[in-house]
């Protein structure tokens, strides 16, 4: 099974970043018309096994302006690092924001948090999905890279298992955690304990309920 999604490759291009240099190359979605990047090294140290793959998806506010709200931007520059080192493609993933509820519901969702609901909540009191993010066009790009086996960069056992729904194995879960911040420490245990992911470094400290 494919990720069954029509996707348009545009052509490679060298990117020099302060991570290292990459190539870069769009891939245009025929459905929903959104623009994904893959950023790509082949690694100066290649770790063992299948490519290192980090699927991120946009997040305006902590790629671009450096958020503390959520762990975002630092995951980003975490992957870019981990690819430049080992090799691998970070997919960053356009109409993801605010796991798919897009920008201007993130900004409403981050209001109610501020008078007290969690992440979860906040989608639910503004009727939309927890996590509205679709990744069957991540998985149709990866598959057009060659990349039918991968190492997973992420916390979030949904993306294995949506992934691997569309066509793409998934050998093993790299972490991709990053310590807390004050900013986003609830944000964060919510995470692990309302959406299951795997984020050992807040173990010890569950979310407070009631």
């Amino acid at each position: 099974m494919t990720g069954s999604r029509d996707v348009a490759p545009g052509p490679v291009v060298q990117l020099p970043t302060a991570f290292g240099d990459f190539t870069a190359q769009v891939w245009t979605d025929g459905q929903t018309g959104a623009e994904h990047l893959a950023v790509s090294a082949p690694g100066t140290a290649p770790g063992p096994g299948s490519p290192l793959v980090r699927l991120h998806s946009e997040c305006l506010t902590g790629d671009v302006f450096a958020s503390y709200r959520c762990d975002c931007g630092e995951q980003l520059e975490q992957a870019l690092g981990l690819i430049s080192l080992h090799g691998g493609t970070v997919l960053y993933l356009r109409g993801h924001e605010g796991r798919g509820i897009g920008l201007a519901n993130k900004l409403r969702a981050y209001a109610l948090q501020e008078a007290g609901a969690d992440t979860v909540e906040a989608n639910e009191q503004l009727g939309l999905p927890v996590d509205a993010r679709d990744y069957q066009a991540a998985a149709e790009i990866l598959l057009q890279l060659g990349l039918d086996r991968i190492r997973l960069l992420s916390n979030n056992p949904a993306k294995r298992k949506r992934l691997e729904a569309c066509g793409v194995t998934v050998e093993a879960m790299v972490p991709s955690e990053v310590p807390a911040r004050a900013e986003n420490e609830r944000y964060l245990q919510t995470k692990r304990d309302r959406m299951n992911h795997h984020l050992f470094l807040l173990r010890d400290h569950p979310v407070q309920q009631g």
